[in-house]
């Protein structure tokens, strides 16, 4: 008696990545996290904090495309990746704008005077 029943298991092989293709994943996010660390010792300002969110974007879509094979899959799950990054990008850029603008009237780095009673 047999159980096979005509029924297929549906499962789909996936996308096998070349050992070539993750070393070179691999070097680009070791180059990466080099210039990151390079960008971190030179004071550029303000710029800093854009440079490295935008570094880090960059590693990020490395490791989702390549090791998490979202460049072989469909292109709706490209588009949802895709659009939680604009989201994400804005709601940064949306908190980064507000910490400017926030009690412009207060000193960095200024603590009062302790008051004794005694």
């Amino acid at each position: 008696m047999s159980h096979g029943g005509g029924h297929e298991s549906g499962a789909v092989a996936g996308h096998v990545s070349s050992l070539r293709q993750l070393a070179a994943v691999f070097l680009a996010l070791v180059a990466l996290t080099v210039i990151t660390v390079a960008a971190a010792q030179i004071d550029l300002g303000s710029a800093n904090i854009w440079i490295a969110l935008g570094i880090a974007a960059l590693k990020g879509s490395l490791v989702v495309l390549f090791f998490m094979h979202l460049k072989y899959d469909s292109p709706f799950n490209g588009v949802v990746f895709v659009s939680a990054l604009v989201f994400l990008a804005l709601f940064i850029a949306l908190a980064l704008l507000d910490r400017e603008s926030y009690a412009p009237e207060l000193i960095p780095n200024y603590a009062p005077a302790v008051q004794r009673t005694e």
